[in-house]
């Protein structure tokens, strides 16, 4: 769990930064005082590590299991690389040997939530157009397969309301990570309802989100569904590959200065604020430390995106640190 030296640490960044800025003693214990409270009070417990273990490490024969190491599952996003939003890839992800999939969570202009990974359906789709935009009638419409490589195979496929994944998730005994990438109060508003009518769901899921906004008012909405915050660092700045987002330099550094505001942020403040039981970080950033750090505070890392075989056996055997991966029968190209 947190050890006092992290908050004593926090604390005195905050009182030694404050204090530079403000030259006044007063002040500065004044905000860090305020800063100490508004944590105390505002933060939310992380859930039982019990419930949270069943969740990340599914018993064999329950919930969410299937085939597994001793150490890790396997989290295989059904989306496969272009990000496929139908039922039938939940099929496949379970006959692949997969443990758990990803949902990726979106809202049709009527409020409908809905299986989507883009902001448009332009990538995957036969349509046109931003997901927000348009009505669930219309998106019901389209072809979910029509650019996917196996097209031909799941020609046809409709995109699924997230009830309609969920259940069948539930069918085949999949563990569900939620992945919302905005809307956080309809997405929360949406997972309590399914939470509800499925209370399954507390024991084989996990919400997720880029976004602590989001985590947080998933804790308020119900504070036992257990969660996570995805992160890559220095995302601000660059891109997944590493290539600087702008082209202008002061501009650069300003972003760059903000990455490592919202990295620390994120290691030191919003996990705890959020309570939550695991953290998302892309694959490269994971190390044996950086799995020890996470465990000490109860919290269980997961890397993304792990596409090859030799990146997946050193994340199950010497990492022992469960991964997400595009496919689980073949290596992928890299996806950040």
């Amino acid at each position: 769990m947190l050890q006092l030296g992290d908050e004593v640490l926090l604390y005195s960044v905050v009182f030694v930064v404050v204090l530079l800025g403000t030259r006044s003693p007063l002040w500065t214990t004044v905000l860090t005082t305020s800063l100490y409270l508004f944590l105390t009070m505002f933060r939310f417990p992380q859930v039982p590590a019990s419930r949270a273990q069943h969740v990340l490490h599914p018993p064999e024969g329950g919930v969410g299991s299937g085939k597994k190491d001793e150490y890790c599952e396997y989290y295989d996003q059904i989306q496969s690389l272009l990000k496929l939003p139908y039922l039938s890839v939940l099929h496949q992800a379970s006959k692949n040997g997969a443990t758990g999939v990803e949902l990726d969570l979106e809202f049709s202009a009527d409020g409908v939530p809905i299986l989507m990974h883009d902001e448009t359906v332009d990538r995957t789709t036969n349509g046109s157009g931003p997901v927000s935009q348009m009505r669930f009638s219309d998106l019901r419409k389209l072809d979910a397969a029509a650019k996917h490589r196996l097209r031909d195979t799941f020609a046809g496929e409709k995109i699924p309301t997230l009830e309609e994944a969920v259940e069948e998730c539930i069918r085949l005994q999949l563990t569900i990570y939620f992945d919302v990438k905005g809307h956080p109060d309809e997405a929360a508003a949406a997972l309590k309802e399914l939470y509800t009518k499925h209370p399954v769901l507390y024991n084989s899921s996990i919400v997720c989100s880029f976004e602590p906004k989001v985590i947080y008012r998933m804790r308020q909405s119900d504070p036992e569904v257990v969660t996570a915050l995805t992160h890559r660092p220095w995302s601000l700045s660059r891109f997944g590959d590493g290539a600087p987002r702008f082209s202008s330099l002061w501009k650069h550094h300003w972003m760059t200065l903000m990455d490592v505001v919202l990295d620390s942020a994120h290691h030191h403040v919003l996990w705890k604020l959020c309570g939550i039981s695991a953290f998302l970080i892309q694959k490269n950033f994971v190390s044996p430390d950086y799995a020890w750090y996470w465990a000490q505070r109860g919290v269980e890392v997961i890397a993304w995106t792990v596409n090859t075989n030799v990146e997946k056996h050193y994340y199950q055997e010497l990492l022992q640190v469960n991964y997400i991966t595009d496919s689980l029968v073949e290596d992928c190209e890299p996806h950040y």
